[in-house]
């Protein structure tokens, strides 16, 4: 038991460190005092500052110089500038395919997000769960909910690092809110009718009915402080605590009830043991059915091809046109991931051990990890202007990798794999954030050349970029016949999306030397956003117990119906169709 309350506040620290770069690498390389000009640590504004959509008014020769110049247009963290590149390397008159470009690389962005997260961080985050001796409850609203919700999160995050961005986060949360608990709640419902549990249902629209209440409070008050932030961090705290006793309530009088009621009948399993039963009868490995009969030895060469190959051949000739295509574009970015992301599954007789690969990790990861914290600037940092820090990542690692290498074998898992699950959580966590800083930057030039506010474009293309992975995961569950499992995934994720995305990411600012976090709501559309939400939860709350806690396909059309109104009321006020009166 110390020992693993000991390996859970290891993993609590390293969790801390990995934020505190990744979020900091939002703001690029730190060469000097890093104020943002618009919101200077002294609360005053030093220079005058033009809104960077004013670009698009100027003469075609000005642009690129009004970009170069204008502190508003520079983006803080990341690889690429959008904005030079839309309006100094492209010709005024391939404006249009340059848009076309920046929103297929954003398509590609939100897939490699995805691929990440769904197959290498919660798998990782999954396996740690699993070596700390978690319960499925805390593991459920702790680990697996942030690897849920990790590309919402680390988008979170990155908006916050810089106050042009703020409102983006704000617009991302609350439209994922509005689409979770309107469309997929409503999605779930038409798939298949069912009745919602009572408890968990009140319990978890109560508390993110308070969570959008805060957010709502630090709208209006246009800030957020220190006390502010942990208030929302103490409160997701308080709710996995909520969780976690009232589970285990429920399945102390469920035995009570069972053993007054039939005491000679063998106790039932609890719900951890169920769902420890269909989870393992539900991870069939198929590839099984594809391994020779006469066992033979792999040569190391060979383990190591089989590790980085991420086509399998059975599959593929059995799967329809459309997983083909999509298979086609992640080809590249799992075969990239494979090689720099470690992956331990405890479900496998060698916990995935691949020892090639795995030693090659010791040496890439580490090497990624430098590359990419603060967008890079620690790996091409000269040690006494003399040697890269990725230079000495690269000798260090390569030493690991021999020694591990030439002490292990191909066979057995050595006793110290389960480091490889915290390095590929690190690693994978650093990829999301890397792919994360980028659909930011885009989302806002897009904004900038469209005239958008970041308000509109977090609660459409953001919010739907990141919430189509659950859209699809909740409808697939609704098909298979867990639609209560499915719903309740709803709610449980958007809790930690807003609690801790908001907390997490105002907190990390203010721990970097700001006394509060400024907020800058884009006017009307923010509070329309925050409204709808409110409402829906309101109506939700109201609705759902007066039907008996009944999903009907009725209730779901309203719902949905709902989201298309409020779409609809967004872009209106977004246009300045919808507008409120100067006095």
């Amino acid at each position: 038991m110390a020992c693993g309350q000991l390996n859970l506040q290891w993993v609590l620290t390293l969790l801390c460190v990995l934020l505190m770069g990744t979020v900091s690498g939002a703001s690029g390389p730190s060469t000097g005092n890093h104020t943002n000009p618009k919101f200077p640590a002294s609360g005053l504004n030093q220079t005058p500052m033009v809104d960077c959509r004013d670009v698009c008014g100027l003469n075609a020769s000005d642009r690129c110089d009004f970009i170069q110049t204008n502190p508003d247009c520079h983006s803080k963290g990341g690889y690429l500038d959008y904005l030079e590149g839309i309006f100094c390397h492209f010709p005024p008159n391939l404006l249009p395919l340059a848009i076309t470009f920046y929103a297929l690389w954003l398509l590609y962005l939100f897939l490699i997000l995805g691929v990440t997260a769904g197959k290498f961080f919660c798998p990782n985050l999954s396996a740690i769960s699993t070596m700390l001796k978690l319960s499925h409850n805390v593991a459920g609203v702790t680990f697996l909910a942030f690897g849920n919700g990790a590309p919402d999160i680390f988008s979170a995050l990155v908006a916050f690092s810089d106050p042009h961005t703020a409102s983006l986060a704000f617009g991302a949360l609350f439209g994922a809110g509005v689409l979770v608990t309107t469309v997929v709640a409503g999605g779930i419902a038409i798939l298949r009718p069912f009745t919602a549990a009572s408890r968990p249902f009140l319990r978890d629209i109560v508390f993110y009915m308070v969570a959008v209440f805060l957010t709502f409070t630090a709208l209006y008050l246009r800030r957020v402080t220190l006390a502010w932030a942990l208030g929302y961090l103490g409160l997701y705290v308080f709710y996995v605590v909520t969780v976690v006793l009232c589970t285990w309530i429920y399945q102390w009088q469920r035995r009570r009830a069972l053993v007054s009621s039939l005491p000679g009948t063998p106790e039932m399993p609890s719900d951890s043991e169920e769902d420890l039963v269909s989870s393992t009868t539900n991870s069939y490995d198929y590839r099984e059915e594809g391994q020779p009969l006469l066992f033979y030895q792999e040569t190391t060469a060979q383990i190591l091809v089989r590790a980085l190959n991420p086509l399998d051949y059975r599959k593929w000739r059995y799967k329809p046109a459309y997983w083909k295509v999509l298979k086609v574009f992640k080809l590249p970015v799992e075969f990239l991931l494979l090689l720099t992301v470690p992956l331990v599954d405890p479900d496998q007789e060698d916990r995935n051990w691949k020892r090639p690969l795995n030693c090659l990790h010791l040496v890439i990861s580490p090497l990624v990890f430098v590359l990419t914290l603060q967008s890079g600037v620690y790996g091409v940092y000269e040690i006494g202007g003399l040697f890269p820090v990725w230079g000495v990542v690269v000798i260090v690692g390569t030493a690991l990798a021999a020694v591990t290498f030439f002490a292990t074998s191909n066979s057995e898992a050595p006793r110290f794999h389960w480091v490889f699950a915290f390095l590929g959580f690190l690693t994978s966590a650093l990829w999301i954030n890397a792919a994360a800083t980028e659909v930011v930057n885009i989302l806002r030039s897009l904004g900038v050349v469209f005239r958008l506010s970041n308000t509109v474009l977090g609660l459409t293309l953001l919010a739907w970029g990141n919430s189509i992975g659950d859209v699809f995961s909740d409808f697939t569950l609704a098909r298979q016949g867990y639609p209560r499992m499915a719903f309740s995934a709803c709610f449980g994720g958007i809790i930690f999306n807003i609690l801790v995305g908001v907390g997490l990411g105002c907190l990390l600012q203010i721990s970097r030397g700001h006394t509060e976090v400024k907020l800058e709501p884009d006017g009307l559309l923010v509070w329309v956003l925050a409204g709808a939400l409110g409402l829906s939860l309101v109506c939700s709350l109201v609705c759902v117990p007066l039907q008996c806690f009944q999903l009907n396909k009725v209730y779901a059309f309203c719902l949905l119906l709902f989201y298309v109104n409020f779409l609809v009321v967004a872009l209106l006020t977004e246009f300045g169709v919808i507008h409120l009166q100067s006095v």
